[in-house]
Order: structure tokens, then C-alpha cells, then sequence
């Protein structure tokens, strides 16, 4: 055989793949309204990125997109909900990560589990979180502040939104790396913990940016970086501790997944119109107002976040000594 037709014989495979993708993506049709299911009340973080991802590819398929909230059995609730809707690709999970990356390693049965039941669809966002300070704490940046904590080992403390939180976990991650000696003061949310920042019931946390900006702009709290791993476009002027801690990076990723058995035509299309509309000036002002960054990925990528992301938190949480329950 000639070498010319070696290689036509060679990629033939790979074209048929690549075709076969573009004709899954380009030929399935939503026929009726898309549902998004979240596994978290109204409001929260998922819901606020599903919502607005909703309302624009909603407009680029020509079918409504509603939201489905199942809060409850961390995650479980959810969980099933997708399992037991029509397998016909119109059913879809926006979650954040710790459902698959937390929950497993905090509870000793999950009725799910992310490689058996679910396969990715798309990264849709991330959101950082931002380290702040009261103002009393003579520190005005990253590397200040983790000198100013070194010199005071147990005599600080800081706030999170609870036990085996993201905001929990990304502090635990910089003890570990800088040989921190800082005290945990867990409270049931950012509802709770940032007032006790502004009160000086503790010195520092994590919080999501809108928990924090209003209170930046009036002086209240000094916001020092970002656990992302570079710097936000919402944000650049604030350093991210990857400057300080290479690799570093524990933003909050939310993403849409499907049933492992869903039409590989409909993750495809879905995948696509996701990574359409993330561009939408709409959409970056609505999100940017929340301290979100609009992604939009394949689902290849986004397994590779979701891997990426277990691997991290998994080191997290065994640094801060947390026991399945």
C-alpha cells in the first residue's frame, strides 16, 4: 500500500469519530423544554449560574429551559431525580463540585456515584473566593498577612461557612503549605461568618465576592487575594495565591452533567450552546455581579476539571482531619 493511502487508512477512524461528533452535535433537536435540576435551593450559587445559562441557550434552541431545585440528602436527591426522567436528552444536573469531590469523602454512603451514573456535559463557570481581613490586622497583602500569621502561631483565628466547606478547605490547603498556625471557627454559612469578620470575632475568611464587596467599598474589610488559580477578569487587581503558593487553586466550579446513559447527541448540542452563549455581554454582567466567571468547556474538559478538583479537595480534607459520617 502507498504511504499516501497509509495515512488516508490511518486517520479515516479519527475523521468518522470527529464527523460523528459534529453530526450528533449539529443533528439532535430539543423538541420540547429543557430541565436543568440543581441540588441546592433557590438562590445559591449552582441555581444562580443555571438560571442565567438557561435563559440564553433557552434562546438559542428554541425551547424553554426551567430550573428544577432538589435540595436535600447531599446530593441524593438530585441524583435521582435525573436517574428517573425520560432518557431522552432534555434532562440535565448543574451542580457545583463538591458534590462529587466532597460528599464522597465526608459521608460513608452516597446512593451515587459520579463515574457510574453521570458523565459531563460542560464547565459552565467558576467562582473564586476571596481571602479578606478586618481592617485591624496591620496587612495589606498576601504576603504580609501569611507573614503576620506565622509570627502568631494559634493566636488568630479564622471564620468559614462550615465543617468541609470550600472556604473551610482552601484555608486547611494554605496551613498546610506555608506551615500555618491559625485557629477554625466553622459558622452554618457566609450569613454568619462574614458579620463576625466585621465584628472581629475572627481576623480573616473565605467568602464569594458579593458577600464581601459592599463591605470592601465602605472600608469594613481588606481583600487581600483569590484561591483561583490566576488572577479573575471581575478582579484583576487582586492577586491569586497561586502567586504565592504555585498550583494553588480552589475556585468553586459548577457544571452541567447528564445520566450516563443519555443520547450522546444531546450532551454534544447541549455542550456546545453552553460554550455559544458564554460570551453573552448579558450574561458576563448578570454573572460578573455575582463574582462568577463564565467558562464554557467540552465535556472532555470538564471531566478533566472534575478530576482535577477531587484530586485537590481529596488532600484538603485530609489535611483538616475530616472523618466520613
Amino acid at each position: 500500500m502507498k504511504r499516501r493511502d497509509l495515512l488516508v487508512a490511518a486517520a479515516a477512524p479519527m475523521l468518522a469519530g470527529l464527523q460523528g461528533t459534529a453530526s450528533a452535535q449539529n443533528t439532535f433537536n430539543f423538541t420540547k423544554p429543557v430541565k436543568f435540576i440543581v441540588p441546592y435551593a433557590p438562590g445559591g450559587l449552582p441555581d444562580t449560574v443555571a438560571r442565567v445559562f438557561a435563559q440564553r441557550i433557552g434562546e438559542r434552541i428554541g425551547q424553554g429551559v426551567v430550573i428544577e431545585n432538589k435540595p436535600g440528602g447531599n446530593g441524593v436527591v438530585s441524583a435521582q431525580a435525573l436517574a428517573t426522567s425520560p432518557n431522552d436528552g432534555h434532562t440535565f444536573l448543574v451542580t457545583d463540585g463538591s458534590m462529587f469531590s466532597i460528599n464522597p469523602l465526608i459521608y460513608k454512603s452516597l446512593a451515587y456515584d459520579l463515574k457510574r451514573d453521570f458523565v459531563p456535559v460542560s464547565l459552565l463557570a467558576r467562582s473564586p473566593l476571596y481571602l479578606a481581613v478586618n481592617p485591624k490586622v496591620p496587612v495589606n497583602t498576601l504576603q504580609e498577612f501569611f507573614q503576620y500569621v506565622k509570627a502568631r502561631p494559634d493566636q488568630l483565628n479564622y471564620g468559614s461557612s462550615g465543617i468541609g466547606s470550600s472556604h473551610h478547605l482552601t484555608m486547611e490547603a494554605i496551613k498546610a503549605a506555608l506551615n500555618l498556625d491559625i485557629r477554625h471557627v466553622p459558622f452554618r454559612g457566609s450569613g454568619q461568618s462574614v458579620p463576625a469578620l466585621i465584628g472581629g470575632q475572627v481576623e480573616c475568611l473565605f467568602s464569594a465576592l458579593p458577600s464581601l464587596s459592599g463591605f470592601a467599598k465602605n472600608n469594613q474589610v481588606k481583600i487581600l487575594g483569590s484561591n483561583a488559580g490566576h488572577r479573575s477578569a471581575l478582579m484583576p487587581q487582586v492577586p491569586s495565591i497561586s502567586e504565592v503558593i504555585p498550583g494553588f487553586d480552589f475556585a468553586v466550579i459548577i457544571g452541567a452533567l447528564a445520566a450516563a446513559n443519555a443520547p450522546a447527541g444531546a450532551v454534544a448540542r447541549l455542550s456546545a450552546e453552553a460554550a455559544a452563549v458564554n460570551r453573552h455581554p448579558e450574561l458576563l454582567a448578570t454573572l460578573g455581579t455575582a463574582g462568577i466567571d463564565p467558562v464554557g468547556s467540552t465535556p472532555a474538559d470538564y471531566g478533566k476539571a472534575i478530576q482535577a478538583e477531587n484530586e485537590r479537595l481529596a488532600k484538603a480534607v485530609a489535611l483538616a482531619g475530616l472523618k466520613p459520617e
